[in-house]
């Protein structure tokens, strides 16, 4: 908790409001309320925008997602103006062309600074390690999960004193198979035109090269024996024509008819209620995956490649599969397993699945947890202001 008599002032700094992880910083802000602090969150915009306000924090309009050296050094010297007006205390990054500007701030002003490592960036040489670095520069250090910390510890050399594990919560009031009304599930079967009566095997995921579409589908090929539906759904930005190009992959396989391509998906929670088994299977180790928590939270199978965050979500866990990257047949046979539970096994398994995801991945111990690094702060000494570094 936040000292007594009211929390801290911070600054939020983010590319933008506009995709479903960014909803992280309503979160905050409500739980900053909520504590007696508040928030401002720059951004460049986004969707969800009119929503903040809804979270007790204000919006202000910045050109954070801006990445060249120009930009970075006018978005540090309007992020220190705006922490000089409003005394901000606390300076809280998400993504490097973020967290860069917000780090040159809280230098001049000698403020604290947070940054919150969601992603893995794929090796850059030196200026994409000298790019990413600013993560590994902020007071303290907080990673989304173990997968992250390891990669911070061992590529950057963020030491324990300064690096804090919060994992990243998800809604779970949202995503509780009991407040899915039968009508719901209903509804978005007969949108959709599912076949009754068969398995559905759903991936959500980006429309994007690398993003396990191709990888399920050669699964699927193999898996020709047993009945099944696929429903490859969109989730957030994708690459432009990549829906047609699975489709095509589809056709190629021989699978019309046993999986279709959703482009737009309003009522995750339904969505996930028509699923027998839910897949991941990017090609990229991702510093967490949203949608293994919410399929699980929702009691459903799941199945994934064993790499990244996946492997600390899933192992151990009771109806999940960890597959070896890049191995179809291995797919094909956890799916294949996965299909073969009866409604009563996976009705008896999935409170364990449900329970697990609500001690790991709750929104509110997430909260909880990102105030209790900025007690911490409050009660630490502030940085001495000092020269800005040069941006390469």
């Amino acid at each position: 908790m936040l000292p007594k008599g009211g929390g801290p002032l911070v600054l939020q700094a983010m590319p933008a409001l506009a995709a479903a992880a960014d909803r992280v910083a309503l979160d905050l802000a409500e739980a900053l309320r909520v504590a007696g602090g508040a928030s401002l969150v720059a951004s460049a915009g986004g969707a969800l925008v009119v929503e903040l306000a809804r979270s007790g924090a204000r919006h202000v309009a910045l050109p954070l997602d801006r990445r060249n050296p120009f930009a970075i050094r006018a978005n540090a010297s309007r992020l220190a103006r705006l922490i000089a007006e409003q005394d901000v205390e606390i300076l809280h990054a998400r993504g490097r062309s973020a967290a860069w500007p917000a780090y040159l701030a809280a230098r001049r002003t000698g403020r604290h600074f947070v940054a919150t490592v969601d992603r893995i960036h794929p090796r850059g040489g030196a200026l994409g390690h000298f790019y990413s670095s600013v993560m590994a520069r902020a007071d303290r250090v907080i990673a989304v999960s173990n997968f992250v910390a390891d990669h911070l510890r061992e590529r950057y050399g963020v030491d324990d004193r300064r690096l804090r594990l919060v994992r990243r919560g998800i809604d779970l009031a949202r995503f509780d198979p009991a407040r899915v009304s039968a009508e719901r599930v209903i509804m978005q079967a007969q949108q959709w035109r599912l076949p009754d009566g068969v398995p559905i095997v759903m991936m959500p995921a980006p429309f994007v090269r690398g993003g396990g579409q191709s990888a399920l589908l050669a699964a699927l090929a193999r898996v020709r024996s047993r009945d099944f539906h696929a429903l490859l759904l969109a989730l957030g930005e994708g690459e432009e024509g990549q829906d047609r190009a699975i489709e095509d992959e589809i056709g190629r396989l021989g699978l019309v008819g046993r999986a279709q391509v959703v482009r737009e998906c309003r009522d995750m929670p339904a969505a996930y209620m028509l699923a027998d088994v839910v897949v991941q299977a990017a090609s990229e180790p991702e510093a967490f995956l949203p949608v293994i928590a919410e399929a699980q939270a929702m009691g459903r199978p799941t199945v994934a490649f064993a790499t990244g965050a996946a492997v600390e979500q899933l192992a151990g866990g009771v109806m999940a599969w960890l597959v070896e990257p890049g191995r179809s047949e291995s797919l094909a046979d956890a799916v294949a397993a996965a299909l073969t539970l009866t409604l009563e096994e996976r009705q008896a398994f999935a409170p364990e699945a449900i329970r697990r995801v609500r001690r790991s991945h709750a929104k509110d111990q997430m909260c909880a947890r990102t105030l209790e690094v900025y007690r911490e702060l409050l009660e630490a000494p502030r940085w001495r202001a000092a020269p800005a570094l040069t941006v390469a």
